[in-house]
């Protein structure tokens, strides 16, 4: 085998195999490891018709992993500190040990957490309109499970230290006791976060004009929150170590308390990041024109985050090795302090990247109306920061390899230096991108408040750089197809060329100021073809239901220009109407007939779709909250196998008749194809989803790195066309061969007829071929053209170098998560991983803690773990995660380790019992803990640099330590771990891409 275990079993390295014995530590080994004959029999005890919550761990807070009836029978294994371990209706856990009695006829007790005689039914009691926190534990910092309205119902079960531990809308946790009531009637209090008996109202008192920051937590580096202006009214609940916790503007946090007064009256202080006593106005000192960077931390490497003029007024706290930290113009962060004087007046230095010693000033030597581009890093493929006219003056201060480190317009970067010369009288040169002699200037000519696309590329599906209004001025440089290269506001790119013109226009074709909303006017079971042209021979974006609504943008012979679900494109306007044809709800894909019928331009009017590859994915395209239906046939009358949520992305075979087969979360099934569509940008980058994209680089190029690949025999599943020489075969014909005998041993068959093109496999003697055709080789031989039937094979030149370069991934939405930085916590709702993820996946339902806790305690990203535990273990019904019974344990194995080919069950659980998990908590935590130390604690912590390492291909000159030998291996992984992060509403991620030498 080729590969490891897939989809993520550790049992097989391919190339440099990690072989580690791994033993459980002590807190993942269970504390009870009894012998089986000590076990009894008990029964749940408790009032008929109430239930004991059995949990994951000995803890009231533990998750609960089933509700046990009275009288129901659980086998105990020990009991310690009033907790029994127990399993029951096939589940491990602990039970209150009160509650069990040896035999049926046990008197009853009291349920664990239904109604108790100490239990009663209370109301909430806040003022109309406010709410009460349900939390996870006793502690207003402990998570909010759900908000609850003035009047609602909740059992109390116990009251304790000002807390209530309750049961409210079938969700159990803990509120504030004082805001609860024995009847609606009684009187209302304060919603949970106002003020208590302890707290106060303060004004924040800073200059005028100054701000305090409310921050996240009771630190100078917590996030900011909001800023309060002088006077603000702020609620106060505690102070210490000079933080107050407060509430403000209907948002919780800390502030500096020495910036509080009990009245607006109260003397002024200075804002908590204004002047302190140690703080002081100086001002910038720098050349006249020229100006000094702030930055965001000490470092001329910091991010700028903006440039200050020479004589600017600067608020500086604190000077330290040469760097000053400053506010100035709103902004915090650092300044070079040797450029800063105490007055305006103070003799002027240099600006901070100004010219040294060393500078020379240059000047731009290309054709007259010609220019030469400002780079952000030396390279041709690096990001063009401005444009320099003919004989502009640059500051030149060093050259490496033909680029020149310069300064020009305010700006530093990198330019070609075989177009700058000493003066200005210096022949001119062409421009390393020049201007055409059919340069122009030209307007752009869409309807007033409407806008036109700059595209990053030449096509309707290229990302959008910016949006121009109507009268924009651009630069053309050339037109193609219909595609106008230009330049707008100092950012290059494509436009439509026909919404340009000359002059400032009036109107155009261009879409209107205000989108008309249409609805899909087709008939019943049919569906609307969206394109991304105006022509039937254009490609299909997606599909669209009949009834639902539509944005047109714009309309014109007959081709409706539209947005619907957040695509742009082509429809015919014939199949729209200013009314809802009153089809079926928006609201559910479910709702919408998902066969579609023939009915002009739709798909059965259309070529078949050729099958693609098993790696083509598209994305479920329905309305957010909505589902697609996974069908076990393609017919709306098949079972349900299970149902996608929006931005789920699934793997296509073949599309037909308009049913799609697909494979998305570890099942195959079929999908109405109208409901998915091409990815085209990565939507997992919101306002709560955080995505940051960091650089590596290698001192090694691409080219090299796939050489040092190719001598490891890199593998894949892909089909090639093979051909093997003449002489390697006895024909069954001389005329009209259709097979041959391979004679003797060691041919290759290779990926074109000729001995320069790569191997794919060998053949054995004796071994008989199909023969397909013949043709004439490069060498002269005749090659036949054979069927070569290897599940695994070399892969060709090509295919690694695509696999490779991060450039195919780096823009891709689902494959750019191999570069998931997996060494970082994703920062979960454990709530919401349990509801969204975990729900209904076996033994591993309910147990986001675990994962989580795991992904903190051994440093690995927790949704890579979850995914890896749900692909190894087919959503945790495998053996060996619902346990396995070897040596007289029971056993879990959540991630496949050691579970070999031909015995991985038996393999799995030896592996299990020797590391000590005999509970899938255990389990998890262990997992954990090897896929750390195998690769992610050694530096390979993502996908990409588990398959390829290029550090160590960089350190060694050869292929090492790398988890596969098939090339697609990183790219297949990331499907589910993308759909799980699709799930989420909230994360924060980090991408480490790598960049080879150019």
């Amino acid at each position: 085998m080729k590969k490891a275990i897939l989809p993520f079993c550790f049992a097989v390295l391919s190339t440099a195999a990690f072989n580690q014995v791994v033993h459980a530590s002590e807190n993942e080994t269970p504390a009870a490891q009894v012998n089986q004959s000590t076990a009894s029999t008990q029964y749940v005890s408790v009032n008929p018709g109430s239930y004991l919550n059995l949990r994951a761990s000995a803890s009231d807070n533990a998750s609960i992993l089933t509700k046990l009836d009275n009288g129901s029978s659980v086998t105990v294994y020990s009991v310690r500190n009033g907790w029994a371990k127990v399993t029951a209706n096939s589940k491990s856990g602990y039970v209150s040990s009160k509650y069990l009695a040896p035999s049926k006829s046990g008197s009853a007790k009291t349920v664990v957490q239904p109604k108790t005689a100490a239990a009663s039914t209370q109301y909430v009691s806040v003022n109309p309109g406010s709410y009460l926190n349900l939390r996870a534990s006793a502690s207003d910092n402990a998570s909010i499970l759900t908000k609850l309205a003035n009047g609602s119902s909740v059992t109390v079960y116990s009251v304790s230290k000002g807390w209530a531990k309750v049961n409210a809308n079938g969700k159990d946790g803990f509120v504030s006791s004082k805001y609860l009531a024995p009847s609606k009637s009684g009187s209302a209090k304060t919603a949970v976060q106002p003020k208590s008996a302890a707290a106060s109202t303060q004004y924040v008192s800073v200059n005028p004009g100054s701000y305090l920051n409310l921050r996240a937590s009771a630190s100078d580096n917590a996030s900011i929150l909001t800023k309060l202006a002088n006077g603000s009214s702020v609620t106060v609940y505690s102070v210490s170590n000079g933080w107050a916790k407060v509430t403000a503007n209907g948002k919780s946090g800390y502030v500096s308390a020495k910036y509080l007064a009990p009245s607006k009256s109260g003397s002024a202080k200075t804002a908590a990041q204004p002047k302190s006593a140690a703080a002081s106005t100086q001002y910038v000192s720098v050349n006249p024109g020229s100006y000094l960077n702030l930055r965001a931390s000490a470092s001329d490497n910091a991010s700028i985050l903006t440039k200050l003029a020479n004589g600017s007024s600067v608020t500086v706290y604190s000077v330290t090795n040469g760097w000053a930290k400053v506010t100035a113009n709103g902004k915090s962060g650092y300044v070079s302090a040797k450029y800063l004087a105490p007055s305006k007046s103070g003799s002027a230095k240099t600006a901070a990247q100004p010219k040294t010693a060393a500078a020379t000033t240059q000047y731009v030597s290309v054709n007259p109306g010609s220019y030469l581009n400002l780079r952000a890093s030396a390279s041709d493929n690096a990001s063009i920061l401005t444009k320099l006219a003919n004989g502009s003056s640059v500051t030149v201060y060093s050259v490496s390899n033909g680029w020149a480190k310069v300064t020009a317009n305010g700006k530093s970067g990198y330019v070609s230096v075989k177009y700058l010369a000493p003066s200005k009288s210096g022949s001119a040169k062409t421009a390393a991108q020049p201007e055409t002699a059919a340069t122009s200037t030209q307007y752009v000519s869409v309807n007033p408040g409407s806008y036109l696309n700059l595209r990053a590329g030449a096509s309707d599906n290229a990302s959008i750089l910016t949006k121009l209004a109507n009268g924009s001025s651009v630069t053309v440089y050339s037109v193609t197809n219909g595609w106008a290269k230009v330049n707008a506001n100092g950012k290059s790119g494509y436009v439509s060329a026909k919404y340009l013109s000359s002059a400032k226009p009036g109107s155009s074709e261009a879409a209107p100021a205000e989108p008309t909303i249409k609805y899909v006017d087709v008939e019943a079971g049919s569906s609307l073809n969206l394109r991304n042209k105006p022509t039937t021979k254009a490609s299909v974006i997606l599909k669209i239901a009949k009834g639902k609504k539509v944005s047109v943008l714009s309309e014109s012979n007959g081709w409706a220009k539209i947005n619907v679900y957040g695509q742009e494109g082509y429809v015919n306007t014939r199949y729209l109407a200013a009314e809802n044809p009153g089809s079926k709800s928006d609201s559910s894909p479910e709702s919408v007939t998902e066969e579609p019928l023939p009915k002009a331009d739709q798909p059965a009017a259309e070529p078949s779709i050729a099958k693609p590859s098993a790696d083509t994915y598209k994305l479920v395209a329905v309305e957010p909250g909505s589902y697609l239906n996974m069908r076990s046939e393609p017919s709306t009358n098949a079972a349900i196998i299970t149902k996608l949520d929006s931005g789920t992305a699934v793997t296509v075979y073949k599309e037909e008749n308009g049913w799609a087969r697909v494979t998305a979360n570890g099942q195959t099934g079929y999908v109405s194809s109208q409901f998915l569509s091409e990815a085209s940008q990565d939507h997992l980058d919101t306002a709560n989803r955080k995505v940051n994209t960091v650089y590596t680089s290698y001192d090694m190029t691409l080219d090299e790195m796939v050489k040092v690949q190719l001598q490891s025999n890199p593998q894949t599943d892909k089909k090639y066309a093979t051909y093997i020489r003449e002489d390697a075969l006895i024909l069954n014909s001389s005329t009209n061969p259709t097979s041959g005998v391979v004679k003797g041993s060691g041919w290759n068959v290779r990926g074109g007829a000729g001995t320069n093109y790569w191997a794919v496999g060998t053949v054995g003697s004796g071994e008989t071929l199909s023969i397909l055709s013949k043709v004439k080789g490069s060498d002269g031989y005749d090659w036949y053209a054979v069927q070569y039937n290897r599940a695994w094979v070399n892969a060709s030149p090509e295919d690694v170098r695509n696999s490779l370069d991060p450039d195919t991934h780096v823009n891709n939405p689902v494959t750019s998560l191999q570069f998931l930085k997996l060494s970082e916590s994703t920062n979960l709702d454990q709530f919401e991983v349990n509801e969204k993820i975990l729900a209904g996946k076996g033994s591993l339902a309910g147990h986001a803690a675990t994962f989580l806790a795991a992904g903190a305690k051994h440093g690995v990203n927790d949704v890579y773990l979850i995914s890896h535990a749900l692909l190894e273990t087919g959503n945790g019904t495998s053996q060996l995660a619902q346990g396995v019974e070897i040596y007289g344990k029971k056993v879990y194995n959540m991630f496949g380790i050691g579970a070999y080919d031909g015995s991985a069950v038996t393999s799995g659980a030896k592996f299990a019992y020797n590391a000590g998990w005999f509970t899938p908590e255990a389990a998890i935590m262990g997992g954990a803990k090897f896929i750390a130390q195998g690769y992610i604690s050694s530096g390979q912590d993502t996908l990409y640099k588990m398959r390829w390492n290029p550090q160590g291909a960089v350190a060694a000159g050869a292929a090492t330590h790398q988890y596969a030998s098939d090339i697609g291996w990183s790219s297949k992984q990331v499907k589910q771990i993308h759909n799980l992060y699709s799930l989420l509403g909230s994360y924060s991620l980090t991408l480490e891409v790598p960049t080879f030498k150019r």
